[in-house]
């Protein structure tokens, strides 16, 4: 990435999904399954090594790094008993697999960072870059989160600023950015959450150091009784992408 750009993620679903992201030159996919209607989970091992296969190769564009989603169940980021193991596992075996990265995130019952399971995680991750998601948000102290995650290995935050869309939490963004790169070792902050093409620029404004966006788009496709009725599957949207990282690049 050119020093000072903003990378651009997508959150993705499919090999088509990769295919759209090296198209329009992103630095990386989040491979996860089931985003709309969970926020996300953990891809199957089938997906994820089609998904690392294309990302090295892709018929068109530039390479793309894959960063798998580490979470096996929705609901909220306290973990239960047995979990956290499941976690490790999953991020054992997504880099096995050929992953770059992996997202997790993980609260204790208070709302604060779970630092010993994250630091589990990381070392799990075995030096590959790890990513906290948007259990951030849920922070009451954002600040001090960027100082704890950035302690325990983090490499960056996923946040929409606390809002429920990116374009509604600039100035916490701002000042996630500010702290993080004032601070020697502080992890990047990536915005998103809601975003749309229209938010790119001000997000870019602020310094973040990347962008993540599904540009997502549901295809009418019906199930029937036994498959979800009419509820159809969601794909990444060539176009929202593209011109997601056309705004990137605008001056």
């Amino acid at each position: 990435m050119t020093p000072g750009a903003v990378a651009l993620e997508l959150a993705v679903q499919d090999v088509a999904g990769v295919d759209v992201a090296a198209s329009v030159g992103a630095r990386r996919v989040e491979l996860c399954t089931a985003l709309g209607a969970t926020g996300g989970v953990t891809p199957g091992p089938g997906l994820l090594a089609a998904a690392v296969e294309r990302a090295a190769a892709p018929p068109s564009g530039s390479v793309v790094e894959v960063h798998v989603l580490v979470r096996p169940r929705p609901g909220g980021f306290v973990l239960t008993d047995g979990e956290l193991d499941v976690q490790v596992r999953e991020v054992e075996s997504a880099l096995r697999a050929g992953a770059r990265g992996v997202v997790v995130g993980v609260l204790t019952r208070s709302g604060e960072v779970d630092l010993p399971a994250v630091a589990e995680l990381v070392a799990a991750a075995d030096g590959a870059e790890v990513t906290f998601h948007r259990a951030f948000d849920q922070l009451a102290d954002p600040v001090a989160g960027l100082d704890a995650l950035a302690a325990v290995g983090v490499a960056r935050v996923l946040t929409s600023g606390g809002a429920a869309r990116c374009a509604d939490g600039v100035e916490q963004l701002r000042a996630c950015v500010t702290h993080a790169r004032g601070r020697r070792g502080g992890v990047q902050v990536m915005a998103g959450g809601g975003v749309r093409v229209e938010d790119v620029p001000a997000l870019r404004d602020v310094g973040v150091d990347a962008v993540h966006l599904s540009a997502k788009r549901t295809v009418a496709d019906d199930g029937g009784p036994g498959g979800g009725g009419g509820s159809g599957y969601e794909v990444t949207d060539p176009h929202v992408a593209a011109a997601a990282a056309a705004a990137l690049r605008t001056p």
